[in-house]
């Protein structure tokens, strides 16, 4: 099972990742739990500094932005 992480303090980009990620895991059948980590504190552990940002197994795949569908689904199955 994947772990996958977004990291953000709660704004509106960080919840259209969320969806977006919990979208792609539904249509991909991908094995995953996904967590929301908001503490500011957790997110820096992570040397991100701006957010939205995706970790999946441990290793930030984005920050910053918001990627397409298709781009997620490459991001979430490497």
């Amino acid at each position: 099972m994947k772990q996958v992480k977004i990291l953000g303090t709660g704004c509106a980009k960080c919840s259209q990742l969320a969806d977006a990620v919990k979208a792609v895991i539904a249509s991909q059948c991908i094995d995953a739990e996904v967590e929301k980590v908001e503490d500011i504190q957790k997110i820096m552990a992570y040397n991100v500094l701006s957010t939205p940002a995706l970790v999946v197994d441990g290793e930030v795949r984005s920050k910053g932005r918001v990627p397409g569908l298709d781009e997620l689904k490459d991001l979430l199955t490497r």
